[in-house]
Protein backbone atom coordinates (compact mmCIF):
# COMPACT_ATOMS: atom_id res chain seq x y z
CA UNK A 1 0.00 0.00 0.00
CA UNK A 2 1.69 3.53 -1.18
CA UNK A 3 -1.61 5.92 -0.43
CA UNK A 4 -4.67 6.50 1.96
CA UNK A 5 -7.78 7.92 0.15
CA UNK A 6 -9.76 9.51 3.17
CA UNK A 7 -13.26 10.67 2.75
CA UNK A 8 -13.57 13.81 4.69
CA UNK A 9 -17.26 13.97 6.61
CA UNK A 10 -17.68 11.04 9.02
CA UNK A 11 -13.93 10.41 9.01
CA UNK A 12 -11.94 13.37 9.43
CA UNK A 13 -14.68 16.04 10.32
CA UNK A 14 -17.82 15.01 12.21
CA UNK A 15 -20.79 14.78 10.64
CA UNK A 16 -24.00 17.28 11.54
CA UNK A 17 -24.67 17.09 15.03
CA UNK A 18 -28.43 16.99 16.93
CA UNK A 19 -27.91 20.53 18.03
CA UNK A 20 -26.65 21.75 14.43
CA UNK A 21 -29.12 20.11 12.66
CA UNK A 22 -31.54 21.74 15.15
CA UNK A 23 -29.88 25.10 14.55
CA UNK A 24 -30.39 25.13 10.77
CA UNK A 25 -33.60 23.98 11.18
CA UNK A 26 -34.37 26.35 13.30
CA UNK A 27 -33.22 29.05 10.06
CA UNK A 28 -35.37 27.68 7.86
CA UNK A 29 -38.47 27.17 10.07
CA UNK A 30 -41.45 24.52 8.98
CA UNK A 31 -41.86 21.23 9.03
CA UNK A 32 -38.47 19.22 10.28
CA UNK A 33 -39.39 16.36 7.73
CA UNK A 34 -39.88 18.41 4.40
CA UNK A 35 -37.12 20.37 5.26
CA UNK A 36 -34.76 17.42 5.51
CA UNK A 37 -35.96 15.88 2.47
CA UNK A 38 -35.32 18.93 0.46
CA UNK A 39 -31.97 19.33 1.81
CA UNK A 40 -30.81 15.91 0.66
CA UNK A 41 -32.54 16.27 -2.80
CA UNK A 42 -31.27 18.79 -3.75
CA UNK A 43 -27.91 18.07 -2.16
CA UNK A 44 -25.90 16.32 -5.04
CA UNK A 45 -25.80 19.35 -7.47
CA UNK A 46 -23.88 21.83 -4.56
CA UNK A 47 -21.63 18.90 -4.04
CA UNK A 48 -20.73 18.95 -7.44
CA UNK A 49 -20.15 22.57 -8.32
CA UNK A 50 -23.24 22.85 -10.52
CA UNK A 51 -24.77 25.79 -8.50
CA UNK A 52 -23.73 27.96 -5.92
CA UNK A 53 -25.04 28.25 -2.00
CA UNK A 54 -27.59 30.76 -2.95
CA UNK A 55 -29.03 28.63 -6.02
CA UNK A 56 -28.88 25.64 -3.56
CA UNK A 57 -31.08 27.28 -0.98
CA UNK A 58 -33.50 28.75 -3.58
CA UNK A 59 -33.77 25.33 -4.95
CA UNK A 60 -34.52 23.28 -1.39
CA UNK A 61 -37.41 26.61 -0.54
CA UNK A 62 -39.11 25.99 -3.57
CA UNK A 63 -39.60 22.77 -2.96
CA UNK A 64 -40.64 23.80 0.37
CA UNK A 65 -43.09 25.87 -1.72
CA UNK A 66 -41.23 29.46 -0.25
CA UNK A 67 -38.86 32.07 -1.48
CA UNK A 68 -36.09 33.12 0.74
CA UNK A 69 -34.69 36.65 1.00
CA UNK A 70 -31.26 37.60 0.46
CA UNK A 71 -30.96 37.69 4.48
CA UNK A 72 -32.62 34.43 4.37
CA UNK A 73 -30.59 32.91 2.23
CA UNK A 74 -27.31 34.09 3.74
CA UNK A 75 -28.40 33.08 7.46
CA UNK A 76 -28.99 29.13 6.09
CA UNK A 77 -25.83 29.24 4.13
CA UNK A 78 -24.50 30.37 7.34
CA UNK A 79 -25.99 27.69 9.74
CA UNK A 80 -25.56 24.87 6.87
CA UNK A 81 -21.37 25.65 7.27
CA UNK A 82 -21.36 25.47 11.04
CA UNK A 83 -23.08 22.31 10.77
CA UNK A 84 -20.11 20.77 9.05
CA UNK A 85 -17.69 22.09 10.58
CA UNK A 86 -16.59 20.05 14.01
CA UNK A 87 -13.10 18.18 13.20
CA UNK A 88 -12.26 14.92 14.96
CA UNK A 89 -8.90 15.70 16.21
CA UNK A 90 -7.96 12.29 16.82
CA UNK A 91 -8.08 11.74 12.98
CA UNK A 92 -5.99 14.89 12.11
CA UNK A 93 -3.13 13.27 14.55
CA UNK A 94 -3.41 10.06 12.61
CA UNK A 95 -3.05 12.26 9.09
CA UNK A 96 0.27 13.61 11.07
CA UNK A 97 1.48 9.96 12.02
CA UNK A 98 0.81 8.89 8.10
CA UNK A 99 2.61 11.82 6.63
CA UNK A 100 5.63 11.06 8.50
CA UNK A 101 6.21 7.77 7.73
CA UNK A 102 5.84 8.71 4.33
CA UNK A 103 2.63 7.43 3.27
CA UNK A 104 0.95 9.17 0.40
CA UNK A 105 -2.55 10.86 1.50
CA UNK A 106 -5.21 11.77 -0.61
CA UNK A 107 -8.59 13.38 0.00
CA UNK A 108 -11.87 12.49 -1.25
CA UNK A 109 -15.02 14.36 -0.39
CA UNK A 110 -18.29 15.69 -1.56
CA UNK A 111 -18.29 18.78 -0.46
CA UNK A 112 -20.17 22.22 -1.72
CA UNK A 113 -17.23 25.38 -3.04
CA UNK A 114 -18.62 27.52 0.26
CA UNK A 115 -17.52 24.54 2.42
CA UNK A 116 -14.11 23.94 0.79
CA UNK A 117 -13.26 27.36 0.95
CA UNK A 118 -14.11 27.63 4.81
CA UNK A 119 -12.46 24.28 5.37
CA UNK A 120 -9.16 25.86 3.14
CA UNK A 121 -8.78 29.09 4.96
CA UNK A 122 -9.30 27.28 8.50
CA UNK A 123 -7.76 24.02 8.37
CA UNK A 124 -3.98 23.82 7.72
CA UNK A 125 -3.91 20.09 8.07
CA UNK A 126 -5.66 20.00 4.44
CA UNK A 127 -1.87 20.36 3.36
CA UNK A 128 -1.14 17.27 4.10
CA UNK A 129 -3.00 16.02 0.98
CA UNK A 130 -1.00 15.60 -2.06
CA UNK A 131 -4.25 15.11 -3.89
CA UNK A 132 -7.37 16.85 -3.22
CA UNK A 133 -10.42 15.30 -4.90
CA UNK A 134 -13.49 18.00 -3.92
CA UNK A 135 -16.25 17.33 -5.55
CA UNK A 136 -17.15 20.69 -6.47
CA UNK A 137 -14.32 21.35 -8.44
CA UNK A 138 -13.93 17.69 -9.86
CA UNK A 139 -17.40 17.57 -10.97
CA UNK A 140 -18.05 14.39 -9.64
CA UNK A 141 -19.04 12.85 -6.02
CA UNK A 142 -19.25 9.58 -4.60
CA UNK A 143 -19.97 6.88 -5.27
CA UNK A 144 -19.43 7.61 -8.93
CA UNK A 145 -16.64 5.85 -10.23
CA UNK A 146 -15.35 9.18 -11.83
CA UNK A 147 -14.34 10.63 -9.04
CA UNK A 148 -12.44 7.75 -7.52
CA UNK A 149 -10.52 7.38 -10.89
CA UNK A 150 -9.60 11.50 -11.08
CA UNK A 151 -7.72 10.49 -7.83
CA UNK A 152 -6.38 7.58 -8.74
CA UNK A 153 -5.04 9.75 -11.82
CA UNK A 154 -3.68 12.27 -9.80
CA UNK A 155 -1.68 9.80 -7.27
CA UNK A 156 -0.25 7.93 -9.95
CA UNK A 157 -1.20 4.98 -8.66
CA UNK A 158 -2.83 1.65 -9.38
CA UNK A 159 -6.13 1.13 -7.70
CA UNK A 160 -4.32 -2.00 -5.65
CA UNK A 161 -1.97 0.13 -3.90
CA UNK A 162 -4.40 2.93 -2.53
CA UNK A 163 -6.60 2.05 0.99
CA UNK A 164 -9.67 4.16 0.30
CA UNK A 165 -11.39 4.95 3.83
CA UNK A 166 -14.91 5.91 4.18
CA UNK A 167 -17.62 5.81 6.74
CA UNK A 168 -20.55 5.11 4.10
CA UNK A 169 -21.25 1.15 2.83
CA UNK A 170 -22.28 2.29 -1.02
CA UNK A 171 -18.91 4.63 -0.98
CA UNK A 172 -16.41 1.50 0.43
CA UNK A 173 -18.74 -0.53 -1.89
CA UNK A 174 -17.87 1.64 -5.20
CA UNK A 175 -14.12 1.54 -4.40
CA UNK A 176 -14.05 -2.00 -3.79
CA UNK A 177 -15.39 -2.44 -7.31
CA UNK A 178 -12.51 -0.41 -8.82
CA UNK A 179 -10.09 -2.51 -7.46
CA UNK A 180 -9.17 -0.58 -4.10
CA UNK A 181 -8.44 -1.76 -0.98
CA UNK A 182 -11.02 -0.42 1.63
CA UNK A 183 -11.77 0.59 5.00
CA UNK A 184 -15.29 1.00 6.43
CA UNK A 185 -14.52 3.55 9.06
CA UNK A 186 -16.03 3.53 12.22
CA UNK A 187 -13.54 5.23 14.55
CA UNK A 188 -9.82 6.49 14.68
CA UNK A 189 -8.35 3.53 16.93
CA UNK A 190 -10.31 1.20 14.36
CA UNK A 191 -8.64 2.65 11.35
CA UNK A 192 -5.26 3.17 13.03
CA UNK A 193 -5.16 -0.74 14.08
CA UNK A 194 -6.44 -1.44 10.26
CA UNK A 195 -3.51 0.71 8.77
CA UNK A 196 -0.91 -0.63 11.03
CA UNK A 197 -1.76 -3.93 9.84
CA UNK A 198 -1.09 -3.19 6.33
CA UNK A 199 1.69 -1.50 6.77
CA UNK A 200 3.51 -4.29 8.23
CA UNK A 201 2.50 -6.96 6.69
CA UNK A 202 1.67 -5.24 2.60
CA UNK A 203 -0.51 -6.44 0.53
CA UNK A 204 -2.38 -9.85 1.12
Amino acid sequence: MKAVLFDMFGVIARLQSPESRAALQAVAGGDPDRFWEAYWAQRAPYDRGDVDGPAYWQGVCADLGTTPDERLTRDLIAADLASWSEVDDRAVALLAELADRGVALGLLSNIPEELAARYEATQPWLERFAVRGLSCRIGSAKPDAAAYNWCLRELGLPPGEVLFVDDREDNVRAARELGMRVHLFTGPEALRTALRAVLETGPA
